[in-house]
Order: structure tokens, then C-alpha cells, then sequence
């Protein structure tokens, strides 16, 4: 239910990353290093760098597919690091935010996750 791509019903094999993130405690979601960008005023923010982290940190292809300007891409993306602290261009803090962006799926009760 956390992903839309995998339909009503999903195949252990099929869930990827999705198998390690149901092995953490539920409180692992709630890091809080983005506990400002899960909140419901940062929904589009949160979209974006989901989007991005999907698409390997490329710019253009994330661009693309939020159907949004180069510029505005690089403002939220510039955003998130302000409101995470993170530096999205070390590895680690791009791992991090994306687990817990992940995982936020995870954890909303009711199939209603943060994330669109």
C-alpha cells in the first residue's frame, strides 16, 4: 500500500528497499532529521526530493518528471537542506533522507502516506 506501482497486492521479491525498511522499528520514520519536511506544509518539498533521490540526483531527468523548471528544482532542493540540514551532495545524508522518506510510507496508518 506504501507504492502505488505495486498494486493491490505485492510480492515480497518485487518490494525492493521496502523489505529492509519494514525490518526497523516504526519509530526509525520518525527521525528527525526530517521531521520538518514530512509535515503537511512541506508536501511538494518532500515530493522533490523524493523524486530526486529516485532519480540518482539528475537534475534534469528530476526536472522532467516533476514537470517543473531547472531553477525551481535546484530552489527546493536547496530548501530541503535548510529545513533537514542535510547536504545533498555527501552520500550519506542523501541515503538518510531517503530511507526516512521511504519509511514515512511505511508508517502512516490508514494507507495515507505524506508523499503523493
Amino acid at each position: 500500500l506504501a507504492e502505488d506501482r505495486f498494486g493491490p497486492v505485492a510480492h515480497w521479491s518485487d518490494v525492493g528497499p521496502y523489505r529492509l525498511l519494514t525490518a526497523l522499528p516504526p519509530e526509525a520514520a520518525h527521525d528527525p532529521v526530517a521531521g520538518q519536511l514530512l509535515a503537511p506544509a512541506h508536501r511538494e518539498l518532500a515530493r522533490t526530493a523524493e523524486v530526486f533521490l529516485d532519480c540518482a540526483g539528475q537534475a534534469g531527468r528530476t526536472a522532467a518528471e516533476l514537470g517543473i523548471h531547472r531553477q525551481t528544482l535546484y530552489y527546493r532542493l536547496s530548501r530541503v537542506e535548510q529545513l533537514t540540514g542535510l547536504d545533498l551532495d555527501e552520500g550519506e545524508d542523501r541515503l538518510l533522507l531517503h530511507m526516512v522518506l521511504k519509511s514515512s510510507r511505511l508508517s502512516v496508518p490508514g494507507n495515507e502516506h505524506p508523499l503523493p
